[in-house]
């Protein structure tokens, strides 16, 4: 079965950018990153160099002074009373990025240490971790060319920065462990030489630059959110779908109900629902001499609950594009003053805050999904065939799906658990309290593919479900949708291998396709276009 193909991105030809987003230090918006994340090339602007140059300096001007700085000229951690001498400076800073890279388990997706990398741009072009612009120059040169880490997914607990898997990502830079260029897998070393690039010599305070810091929280929050706003809106194409295939009722989307509410994301959800819904001639089958007074929740609920989920997903947003904006490094260097100051800009506490809520709305995305699943297939509720076959007893027709999609949505609520509450001391108690962001962002995509795969059960089914209704059509935005997935599916008239046709509706959940196709604006969580 061929693959719906994904809306184009931008290209990167040799090393010539097209279609680039620049990168601003400090005054970054979140649809930057989007667009970074999934693919769009990356340019650096200039004009923070100077901010760059003095922060060096101003490292420069403490080693002349042979002032004993943190994570300059001491050890690091517990060991932070331990002067080192001038000639060590180098070796410090190189053993400190080797002795980190202890991450384990599967490599992070490329796409999130590519964005952490940029996130990484963005942090030291701000010229508060006194590094050389070179430094920089070296991490837009790998971007760039395609050189991306190979980075462990495991082993930070999101308080003194994301410390291995930087390191990770630090020790591919002076050509220490693996990355990959193109589809190919290669030492660190071999892919530097390949993109004509010698390994980046560290400087004081460098490796400290490169390890502190939350960007891999971040990136893997913001990989989360962007991912969640695309089940978010299919999970609306697929609830009006299965109003119509339930013959429920467009009445709780009327906008007085909302408006007296007044909470954003409901009333932004039931316009939506509106919108997808208005011209069905199933809905217009029983606007009069229909028995029934209510609908199930599932139905009646969907601009509360998708719009809180809405709400709370902006939230979310909001506090990551403060921290993608922000300096996570320690210590801090303030050029105007020719201070060096240590403080906790590392703590990703706001980081694992928002993972928790972006968690939660995903939990709640897939539930009412699987619920709408469920009353499909009772033949009770829906008063369609039971399991949505027509000879049901021969055929199970859509009994199985729904208990995946139930399997799913329990597998979520487990994932779901808050990471934030959760804190160990590392560092001989020195790090007695963490954040645990990393690993409270890095169940993000795991949980988007469960809820995707839920939203993509209840397309198939509520498609089924309308099939019943015919000759009598739904709106046309979602008649598009309903073509879209019998364009490659058919109706289900006996039981068939399934599995297929779930991934397949899946990867129209994933790339957008789904969500397109209406050409009903759908609630954003974040800006709708970006402007590099």
């Amino acid at each position: 079965m061929d693959r719906p193909r994904a809306p184009a991105r931008a290209r990167v030809e040799g090393w010539v950018t097209r279609g680039a987003v620049t990168i601003r230090p400090g005054a970054m918006r979140l649809g930057g990153w989007r667009a970074i994340y999934f693919g769009a090339p990356v340019t650096l602007d200039a004009s923070c160099r100077a901010a760059v140059d003095a922060g060096a300096s101003t490292i420069e001007a403490i080693l002349a002074r042979h002032e004993p700085v943190y994570g300059i000229n001491t050890g690091f951690g517990k060991l932070a009373s331990v002067r080192i001498p001038d000639a060590d400076l180098a070796t410090l800073q190189r053993n400190l990025v080797l002795s980190h890279a202890a991450g384990v388990g599967e490599a992070l997706p490329e796409a999130v240490v590519r964005l952490a990398m940029a996130l990484k741009v963005a942090s030291l072009g701000q010229g508060a971790s006194g590094v050389r612009f070179a430094m920089l120059e070296h991490l837009m040169a790998c971007l760039q060319r395609g050189l991306v880490p190979v980075v462990p997914a495991q082993g930070s607990c999101g308080a003194s920065g994301d410390l291995a898997p930087l390191a990770h990502l630090a020790a591919a830079l002076i050509g220490v462990g693996e990355c990959t260029l193109g589809t190919e897998l290669m030492p660190a070393a071999d892919a530097l030489a390949r993109i004509e690039l010698a390994p980046l010599a560290l400087g004081p305070k460098e490796g400290l630059a490169l390890l502190n810091g939350t960007q891999v929280s971040t990136a893997l929050a913001l990989a989360g959110l962007f991912e969640a706003e695309r089940v978010f809106q299919a999970a609306l194409v697929t609830g009006a779908l299965s109003t119509d295939a339930a013959k429920g009722s467009d009445g709780p989307f009327d906008p007085r109900i909302q408006a007296v509410r007044r909470h954003r994301g409901q009333s932004e959800v039931a316009c939506a629902l509106r919108g997808l819904m208005l011209g069905s001639a199933i809905r217009a089958s029983h606007l009069t001499n229909d028995d029934r007074v209510q609908d199930p929740y599932c139905l009646r609920c969907q601009p509360q609950v998708m719009g809180a989920c809405l709400d709370l997903l902006r939230q979310a947003a909001a506090t990551l594009e403060t921290e993608a904006d922000g300096v996570s490094d320690n210590p801090l260097v303030f050029a105007d003053d020719g201070e060096v100051i240590s403080g906790g800009n590392f703590h990703a506490e706001p980081v694992a805050f928002a993972a928790d809520m972006i968690a939660m709305a995903l939990c709640e995305i897939g539930s009412l999904a699987e619920r709408r699943i469920a009353m499909l297939v009772d033949p009770a509720l829906s008063g369609l065939p039971a399991f949505l076959t027509p000879r049901p007893g021969l055929n199970s027709g859509f009994m199985i799906p729904q208990v995946t999609a139930a399997a799913l949505v329990s597998e979520n609520k487990q994932r779901a658990y808050p990471a934030s509450v959760d804190s160990i001391p590392t560092s001989a108690n020195q790090e007695d309290h963490v954040s645990m962001a990393t690993h409270g962002a890095r169940r993000l995509l795991p949980m988007v593919a469960n809820v995707g795969n839920v939203v993509a059960i209840e397309v198939l089914a509520a498609a089924q479900g309308c099939d019943f209704h015919a000759p009598m059509r739904s709106s046309e935005p979602l008649e598009r949708a309903r073509a879209l997935v019998r364009a490659r599916i058919a109706h289900l008239e006996d039981d068939r291998y399934l599995a297929p046709e779930i991934a397949f509706a899946a990867e129209l959940v994933r790339n957008g396709v789904l969500t397109n196709v209406v050409a009903v604006a759908l609630p954003s969580v974040l800006e709708p276009e970006y402007d590099p």
